[in-house]
């Protein structure tokens, strides 16, 4: 069985997620902890007893998904599977910094610094209002881009997210948008609806975060991933440093390519998936990328102890 550990993004948090691997595995509870020193303030508090608004800010869910997937992973190898169970990593925007994380390229300090950096970029680079983001549901890739094409009238509007053959999201200036959903619903769309996010994510609205990234990515440490990265922006597997450090800053305007992230780890042998932390989004969109595939959600301590006994047995 060749696996690839898989790490949400943002939109899988809830309140009280982790808080189990927490109490059953010192190694999970030492991750809340790191992340609570790093950022100066409980956020562990605010996971497991706040207030879910709160948590879905950006520039809280970013750092707070990272722990509970690293979380969920050291109590994992707590159990004995250690991150070389997997041939690959790879992680839905913001989970590509779990990945890599995941694969020991970065700590999880610098991880959660640069998530909260990377959540308050995002957030302040488009005012209020100005931008949005939509799911298309129904059509492909080709079909939502010309439905951008067609929609734009020379504002800023991409195809953002392209999760599996039946799902787009597309990101961009809020009447662009607007426009775009109408005109997907005539070319066949099952559904296209603005989603509940704050800010355009993966779209050239985004420059400004970008050029925050990279200053906040050069000031820190990147290490070869003991296990190789499959990136949002290529949907390739690379290790190389200088150009992970680069898809970093990319990947914040550039397009997520999930669907072809996952063909390619298919392509490349990989006949199982295990997505690590809060949620079963990714499993969802692995299913209908390939139904051969098998998917593992490793969430909860007991999620983790049947995922161990797998390996083991």
């Amino acid at each position: 069985m060749t696996r690839a550990f898989i790490f949400p993004g943002q939109g899988a948090q809830t309140i009280g997620m982790g808080r189990d691997l927490a109490e059953a595995y010192p190694a999970a509870r030492a991750v809340f902890d790191e992340v609570d020193a790093a950022l100066n303030e409980k956020l562990s508090a605010l996971i497991w007893e706040g207030d879910q608004d709160t948590l879905t800010l950006t520039e809280n869910a970013q750092p707070a998904l990272m722990a509970t997937s690293i979380a969920a992973l050291r109590a994992l190898e707590a159990e004995g599977v250690s991150i070389e169970a997997a041939s690959y990593v790879a992680g839905h925007s913001l989970g590509e910094y779990t990945a890599l994380t995941a694969a020991g390229a970065l700590t999880v300090s610098d991880a959660a610094r640069l998530l909260r950096a990377r959540g308050k970029a995002m957030q302040a680079a488009v005012p209020v209002g100005k931008g949005a983001m939509a799911a298309i549901l129904g059509l492909d890739l080709a079909a939502v881009r010309g439905v951008v094409a067609e929609a734009a009238e020379g504002e800023v509007l991409a195809a953002a997210n392209d999760n599996d053959p039946s799902q787009v999201v597309i990101s961009g200036a809020k009447a662009a948008v607007e426009r775009a959903v109408e005109i997907a619903k005539t070319k066949g769309a099952k559904r296209a609806v603005l989603l509940p996010v704050s800010a355009p994510f993966h779209c050239d609205l985004m420059g400004p975060a970008a050029d925050i990234m990279a200053e906040a990515l050069d000031d820190v440490n990147i290490d070869e991933p003991k296990v190789p990265l499959v990136a949002n922006v290529r949907a390739s597997a690379v290790t190389d440093v200088t150009l992970i450090r680069n898809l970093l800053v990319e990947q914040v305007c550039g397009a997520v390519r999930w669907r072809e992230s996952v063909e390619y780890m298919v392509g490349k042998g990989v006949t199982e998936f295990w997505e690590i932390g809060a949620g079963k989004a990714l499993s969802g969109m692995v299913r209908r990328i390939d139904r051969s595939a098998a998917v593992r959600n490793i969430g909860t301590a007991a999620e983790v102890a049947a995922a161990a006994a797998s390996v083991k047995g």
